[in-house]
């Protein structure tokens, strides 16, 4: 086997075949590889010295922007200190600190804080607590999650199990795992049931009742749900919708879980979805812009009434929450995920972020709707996403076939602009740094290419 390694521009070209990306065919990313060398700001430099506008926050995860000195210099006096200790036996100081500090801006009292490494860690964490916690308080046929058709909660088989999503995503890896219900999501726009809003009266919600008593109220632990959801398209709910989702999990004692691995961090304009649209979960979920990508940092919240009552007590009770991974509470990530939120708040950057994602989506509804085809705009805080349409007076989709946003990613790439793109929508998600300047440079490298493609230039 040849083991020579290349770091020269077309040996590492050339070494990109050995790595396997996410969700990507790798000989057609071989062929014309994205490497990236620096990043700065909202910008990132490839190994030939081109820049790209990074509009995604990496994916959603550098709130705090790329080469930020302020959390550098928080990772770099850590390591100096200790860069690991292991959770089976010890705690840093630092790590106390950070869950001190995270548990100050979750809401409610959501304080009791559990650290991990990434989102699928968080999410299926949550799900084992509440079936520890149900187990624990004599009622073990709670075992069952409702989640959302859509919906994605990490690529873990746990996690994957609660995700809604179809095709090879997920079909690939059945079966999964028993105990996960979904039910549809608040598509507005496109309506499962065909029904408009607000006449609706948000029928969507009143699913999780019906979905819940069919079940039996007995076997459901949780309802999992991205307060806004990605893999739909930015799924923004009515204001209504997750009151009433409070209100139904409180009335049958179902736990209420909300993933913020993408929302939380001052994405929807407040540190958290949760405070957003003013609904408290049972449980919180935080990963990618706890430490702006600086380090693999996730963490659950949860009440501290759940916490304290059901897994607090002595050795030979054994009743401690028996879960855990080795790279929890690390030292690093801790010292990183402290110096963002301290940035964040130095900044000012949540006003910042409501700003910039505003205006985005304010030119967004202009610009796109004078091409033609604007299906619809949403989003939170410093997060938009536009849904194409092949018909904007009917609202008729492009057909399948079309796949229209993933053509005009390849042109976006080629002008230097990194959008998440589906067939359907487009997202922005830039750094909560960007200003009204930079947002501008973006929407006018989006509204060329999609012109341009429309035009088949």
């Amino acid at each position: 086997m040849n083991t020579e390694v290349n770091y020269n521009n077309e040996g590492l070209k050339r070494n990109v075949r050995r790595i396997i990306l996410d969700l990507m065919q790798m000989k057609t990313f071989s062929e014309k590889p994205l490497i990236v060398s620096e990043a700065k700001g909202i910008y990132l430099t490839d190994i030939n010295g081109r820049k790209y506008i990074d509009g995604i926050s990496g994916i959603y995860t550098v709130n705090a922007g790329h080469g930020n000195e302020y959390i550098l210099d928080a990772i770099r006096r850590q390591m100096e200190k200790v860069s690991f200790v292991a959770p089976l036996h010890a705690v840093s100081d630092v790590t106390v600190q950070y869950a001190m500090k995270l548990g100050s801006i979750t809401p409610g009292e959501l304080n009791t804080i559990k650290l991990l490494s990434g989102g699928s860690e968080a999410t299926e964490t949550a799900v084992k607590f509440v079936r520890q916690y149900f187990r624990q308080n004599g009622e073990p046929s709670r075992y069952k999650v409702i989640s959302l058709y859509k919906g994605f909660h990490g690529a873990t088989m746990g996690a994957m199990s609660a995700s809604g999503l179809a095709g090879p995503r997920k079909g690939v890896f059945g079966p999964f795992i028993e105990g996960y219900v979904k039910i549809q999501p608040p598509t507005c726009f496109r309506c499962p049931f065909k029904l408009k809003y607000s006449s609706c009266s948000c029928f969507c919600a009143k699913m999780l009742e019906n979905i819940i008593e069919y079940e039996g109220p007995e076997s459901v632990a949780a309802f999992i749900i991205e307060p806004i959801g990605n893999t739909g398209g930015i799924v923004t709910p009515p204001l209504e919708y997750l009151p009433m989702v409070r209100e139904i999990c409180s009335r049958y004692g179902v736990m209420l879980i909300f993933d913020e691995i993408i929302t939380g961090m001052g994405r929807t304009g407040e540190w958290f979805a949760a405070q957003t649209f003013g609904v408290i979960p049972d449980l919180l979920c935080a990963g990618k812009g706890l430490s702006s990508g600086y380090s693999p940092l996730s963490a659950v919240a949860a009440r501290d009434d759940l916490y304290f009552s059901t897994f607090l007590g002595e050795d030979e009770e054994n009743i401690q929450f028996a879960s855990g991974h080795t790279y929890g509470g690390n030292p690093v990530s801790a010292a990183a995920g402290l110096a963002t939120i301290d940035y964040i708040e130095k900044n000012n950057l949540l006003e910042n972020g409501r700003k910039t994602g505003e205006y985005i989506r304010k030119r967004l509804n202009e610009e796109v709707g004078k091409v033609g085809v604007l299906g619809e705009v949403r989003g939170r805080g410093c997060l938009a996403c536009v849904e194409f349409v092949e018909d904007q007076a009917t609202g008729k989709p492009f057909p399948p076939e079309k796949r229209f946003g993933k053509k005009v990613q390849k042109r976006l790439i080629e002008e230097g602009l990194i959008l998440r793109c589906d067939p359907d929508w487009i997202a922005f998600a830039p750094p909560l740094t960007t200003t009204v300047e930079q947002a501008d440079e973006m929407i006018d490298i989006f509204i060329k290419c999609i012109k341009a493609e429309l035009e088949g230039k």
